[in-house]
């Protein structure tokens, strides 16, 4: 009975052990992205109507009474010269979108709607057809339709109700691409990996995966970001490759030690690479206080004197004990953080300390400060 527990003891720890090492595993679609499969940014200008008297004010946004005099003119509405518009459901907006990799002619894509001018809200505003072009200048999608703002407002007077911001909507589904950006990936016989972050080992074993399980040679670390694959030539048989070759597992690699400090709400974050040396911490605080007191000096009765204010000033002087407290090596930084904090640091004391440490050789990690 006692060998079968043993057995049974033996197994769950391999079992264990293997759940573990699986969970330690990362895809390469997480760990890298492909060079040139991106997205791409796209902006626009246009002219939102059909508001409720919380467009812009014409007299202060010239551009919006410009943009729609060109506008009427293209569709055969000539203006009298010396014209002075004056609406107010009309807006000038900016419009952005992201263009993704691969997108080809006909394909929808969502539309940012952002006011440009003084409106008071976009809401039930409808977008005119307003191209989008691309870093070259070159149009890649057309867009048009009704905004939806996501908020609610009311104004009576000087009272005014908000909820949400009214000047930004989206349209969703409101561009299409009338554009492919060229990929060279349908032509290409190798693809670059570019590991999201920089690290030698992380690109030696992603390449390594790579040739275990593609061939040989398959895969080749140019430097500690981007990883060369050969690919097959069909186009087909790409996909295909591509497919597999996302989904391969890399045994995960323990990050740099690195501690992130918020300046400016005291939150240390930091991982469990991170290792202390032996080193004494002192703490003590020094305070100066200063404070006035005005104090009224009245005449006597008949005497012609005037009242006269007089500041009273007290300054004093505290300085608290110091407290010294021992690291040992290898201690767990998330205990020492606690314990300065048990000791009255403030945000600011445990940044000074934590930069300290540092200069002194005793923190092995790198102080990042956000």
């Amino acid at each position: 009975m006692k060998q079968i527990c043993r057995v049974l003891v033996g197994l769950l720890i391999v079992a264990m052990s293997a759940t573990a090492f699986a969970q330690s595993k990362q895809r390469i679609k997480d760990l890298a992205s492909i060079q040139g499969v991106r997205s791409n940014q796209l902006i626009g200008y246009g002219i939102v109507v059909g508001l409720d008297g919380s467009g812009d004010q014409t007299t202060q946004t010239p551009f919006t009474t410009q943009s729609l005099t060109n506008m009427l003119g293209q569709l055969g509405v000539n203006l009298p010269a010396g014209t002075n518009l004056q609406l107010k459901n009309v807006a000038a907006v900016m419009l952005t979108a992201t263009l993704p990799a691969f997108a080809k002619p006909g394909q929808q894509i969502d539309v940012t709607v952002s006011s440009l001018g003084n409106a008071k809200s976009l809401k039930g505003g409808t977008l005119l057809l307003s191209p989008l072009k691309g870093a070259d200048g070159q149009v890649y999608a057309i867009a048009q339709g009704n905004v939806i703002i996501a908020g609610a407002g009311a104004s009576s007077g000087s009272s005014k109700v908000q909820i949400n911001q009214l000047n930004a909507g989206r349209i969703p589904a409101g561009a299409t691409v009338e554009r492919a950006v060229a990929s060279p990936f349908a032509s290409a016989t190798t693809i670059h990996l570019e590991l999201n972050e920089l690290d030698f080992t992380k690109a030696s074993k992603l390449a390594e995966a790579v040739n275990r399980r593609m061939g040989e040679k398959t895969a080749m670390a140019l430097d500690g970001r981007v990883i060369s694959v050969r690919m097959p030539s069909s186009p087909e048989g790409k996909v295909v490759f591509m497919a597999e070759l996302e989904n391969i597992e890399v045994d995960a690699v323990l990050p740099p030690a690195r501690v992130i400090v918020n300046a400016r709400t005291g939150s240390v974050v930091m991982n469990r690479a991170v290792s202390l040396e032996p080193c004494a911490v002192s703490h003590g605080n020094l305070s100066v206080t200063i404070s006035s007191t005005p104090q009224v000096s009245q005449p006597n009765p008949l005497s012609q004197g005037q009242t006269v204010v007089a500041e009273k000033t007290d300054i004093s002087v505290k300085q608290d004990g110091g407290q010294v407290m021992l690291v040992d090596a290898g201690a767990n930084l998330a205990d020492v953080v606690k314990a300065l904090n048990s000791m009255g640091t403030t945000p600011q004391d445990l940044l000074a300390i934590l930069q300290a440490m540092k200069a002194a050789g005793a923190l092995k990690a790198e102080l990042e400060v956000i």
